[in-house]
């Protein structure tokens, strides 16, 4: 398994990182916890989760299932929890399905924490991230109509120093080792990396954003300053919602997928707005190249995030054990340069496709 820097705290991850929001949901306890036997077998050294998941749909009575399924193989596997890095995060502002739509403070962030910690059974998680910014984030298709102009800069500074020093007390008391975000542009990326500096705070190590070869804002101004200050992106929906698997070509709807969960639930099944007249196109030009060249379109699309120019660990979510033993060989492959030109030329022939 690939080794990739974790930020610049002088530690590195492995390239793939193991995803749980359907764990409690979708995915049994029993499969959570082979899956954990698996990854952690494979290599895999850094396992994500958050206080709202499971999702799809994120319910009151449902949010925080994840961390304790993890929490019961925790407890079964005392000796293994220095074997990974365990990362968590706070929810923010929500429909009252966490708490009652409070943001992010230093005094919510210490609850949600110490609420994780019991029910993740450890004494600490290696990263705490902010689940989305206070002042909101044009992820999730939001930047067709994202305005930033009702943000007040100085309310944003010093909730920054708020929850830092927070943080920074958190890290003190053993609680927390590092700290990211989620969600988050460039500039709030920059502003959290001024203020930890000046204040000698705990700094920004990883920034978990949606990134594939479906979504690719990432490519610029969060490119330039994850190779400059040494952020590294844990890159969440690298299949593009399993998009990039195929499996939903030509209308087709699994069994069991995210797409027919939602519609039998009577939600709008659109994988979180992936679904456009555009991507199906898209897909069809990555699937075409990994047919073309012999490889699987989920290690393809996997393989391809390492030939960036910034760190990634890409974090893949498998609702069974199968599909994660149908993931790991992606560990560990190079692409050969003709399939990233053509990999290139489908970018540009379908730049946003949804």
């Amino acid at each position: 398994m690939r080794q990739v820097p974790f930020g610049a705290s002088g530690q590195t991850v492995s390239e793939l990182c193991l995803g749980t929001m359907t764990w409690g949901n979708q995915t049994p306890a029993a499969d959570a916890h082979r899956q954990m036997d698996m990854a952690l077998s494979a290599g895999i050294d850094i396992v994500d989760t958050a206080e709202m998941y499971p999702v799809n749909p994120v319910l009151a009575e449902t949010v925080g299932g994840s961390e304790a399924i993890l929490g019961e193989w925790n407890a079964v596997h005392p000796s293994r929890r220095g074997d990974y890095l365990l990362a968590t995060k706070i929810t923010g502002e929500n429909g009252s399905f966490v708490r009652p739509g409070e943001l992010v403070t230093g005094k919510t962030l210490r609850g949600a924490l110490e609420d994780s910690l019991k029910r993740l059974q450890t004494d600490y998680v290696d990263l705490y991230q902010l689940h989305w910014p206070n002042r909101g984030s044009f992820q999730f298709r939001k930047n067709w109509t994202y305005d930033p102009r009702g943000q007040n800069k100085g309310e944003t500074l010093a909730h920054m120093e708020d929850v830092l020093e927070e943080a920074g007390r958190l890290v003190e008391e053993g609680k927390m080792r590092f700290f990211g975000l989620s969600n988050e542009s460039s500039w709030g990326t920059a502003q959290w990396l001024r203020v930890s500096e000046a204040r000698a705070l705990p700094r920004v190590q990883t920034v978990q954003n949606e990134y594939s070869l479906l979504c690719r804002m990432y490519d610029t101004d969060m490119a330039e300053l994850s190779v400059n200050e040494d952020v590294t992106l844990l890159s969440y929906s690298p299949l593009a919602a399993g998009l990039l698997t195929g499996k939903y070509q030509d209308g087709a709807e699994p069994e069991g997928s995210r797409l027919a969960v939602a519609r039998a639930r009577g939600q709008a099944p659109n994988l979180g707005g992936r679904l456009s007249e555009r991507v199906r196109p898209a897909v069809a030009a990555y699937l075409d190249i990994a047919t073309r060249h012999g490889l699987d379109p989920v290690h393809m699309a996997l393989a391809w995030q390492q030939t960036r120019p910034f760190a990634i660990s890409a974090i893949f979510g498998a609702t069974t054990a199968a599909q994660l033993e149908h993931i790991l060989p992606a560990a560990g492959m190079t692409l050969p340069q003709e399939v990233l030109d053509e990999i290139t030329a489908a970018h540009r022939a379908h730049p946003m496709p949804y």
